[in-house]
């Protein structure tokens, strides 16, 4: 290395450098006289490769270049999706708007279609429709969202009265109890009063449960619980009006009590009818007096000796609970599964076993009877109740220690100028 350094300062004469023990010649000079000038040397290319670190130096380098080039890839493919997603941002706001256009334009298109309905339909209904027939104008109207009016009309009218077609369902709503019991809302409580009556086995109790509501209901959060002054007999009570009605156990006696006011308002012996297993539903338990409501008021379904064991039903004064009037029904009440007044009309089953369908109905209006054949879906096999809730629009059920409510399906008709 000194002869180098002296070589290059020009301090003394040249020394011939050969490649060798790893060094190789990369530049010289010479003066005229042959002196060496500048002589540059260096390590040869794989010198360095036979030192491990310098190898795992190149290594990473190389890792380093290549990433680098990665990176500039994927540069190129962020500013190309970048674009894209410009691009694409564009056209969807173009959309919207043509959507929102479209939405314009059907809106006023059903506006004026809507007009054209309600005018027809001012000429087709009178002022105060009954629903007895059915217009093909009725389920167009339906389906409009627009139109408060008009639709309160109609909902008026389908407050009224039908004819039962299908009974669709359940829904369980709760498992709980006995196999036996009763559950119940009031059919005449505002919407915002949605209390829930539970009364457990269809004997030897005396306990009913309120709950505010029926998610309070499934949840099992009571409000209060009554300790009536008498056991009551069967699974078939009802709330109406804010008072429950139920037959008083081994009675004929039908029992008035006010939840509101803790205590009984009246009782009254229902003359003739039949009590404790005498004439029972299919299942027995003491269901023999049947209380029930409707669209038109209270009943009681029993059956006498008089009328040789087959169902009477009875409308009952809601204050006094004395009978106002009576129909005698041929159907023999022992080989009925459970029934419910829908309207006036009563419809009764032929079991309370699976297989189980509304077989029979007799309207107290004209007084006739026809045998039916709406099935419904006895999923737990077993119904102890089954009573109609008129602003529900739904049966309500005892099914087997489940309770469960079915959906209605009623027929109704517009009567219109032409029917008259």
């Amino acid at each position: 290395h000194s002869a180098l350094l002296s070589s290059f300062l020009g301090l003394a004469p040249p020394t011939q450098i050969s490649p060798k023990e790893g060094w190789q010649v990369y530049s010289s000079a010479q003066d005229p006289d042959g002196r060496c000038i500048c002589t540059v040397v260096a390590p040869e290319q794989n010198l360095c490769s036979r030192d491990a670190k310098s190898r795992q130096l190149r290594q990473l380098l190389e890792k380093v270049q290549n990433m680098s080039q990665s990176i500039e890839v994927l540069n190129l493919r962020t500013q190309r999706d970048f674009q894209y997603v410009l691009k694409m941002e564009t056209q969807m706001k173009g959309l919207k708007a043509k959507f929102r256009q479209i939405e314009d334009d059907r809106k006023t298109l059903m506006t004026k279609h809507f007009q054209e309905l309600k005018e027809k339909m001012d000429e087709l209904l009178p002022l105060d429709p009954v629903c007895q027939v059915n217009h093909p104008v009725q389920e167009e109207i339906r389906n409009l969202s627009a139109g408060a009016e008009l639709e309160t009309r109609l909902r008026d009218c389908m407050k009224t009265c039908g004819k039962l077609m299908k009974i669709t369902g359940p829904i369980t709503v709760k498992t709980s109890g006995t196999r036996f019991g009763a559950w119940m809302t009031d059919p005449l409580a505002s919407e915002k009063n949605n209390r829930v009556w539970y009364m457990d086995s269809y004997t030897n109790n005396k306990i009913v449960r309120e709950y505010k509501s029926i998610a309070d209901f499934v949840s099992g959060a009571e409000s209060r619980t009554y300790n009536l002054p008498f056991k009551w007999a069967g699974t078939n009570h009802v709330v109406y009006n804010g008072s429950l009605y139920f037959n008083k156990y081994q009675s004929n006696i039908i029992i008035k009590y006010s939840f509101d006011l803790g205590r009984v308002l009246a009782q009254r012996s229902l003359e003739y009818a039949g009590f404790h297993n005498v004439y029972p539903y299919t299942w027995g338990g003491f269901s023999d007096i049947d209380l029930m409501a409707d669209e038109i008021g209270l009943w009681a379904v029993y059956a006498t000796n008089q009328n040789a064991g087959n169902i009477v039903i009875s409308q009952l004064n809601q204050d006094t609970l004395e009978v106002t009037k009576s129909w005698s029904t041929g159907y023999p009440k022992r080989s009925a599964g459970e029934s419910f007044m829908i309207c006036g009309t009563l419809y009764v089953t032929n079991s309370h076993l699976t297989g189980a369908k509304v077989y029979y109905s007799y309207s107290t209006k004209t007084s006739t009877y026809e045998y039916t054949d709406i099935p419904f879906h006895n999923q737990y096999f077993h119904i102890s109740m089954l009573d109609y809730n008129a602003r529900d629009r739904a049966l309500y059920a005892w099914n087997n220690g489940h309770q469960v409510l079915f959906n209605v399906t009623l027929f109704h008709i517009i009567k219109t100028e032409d029917d008259t």
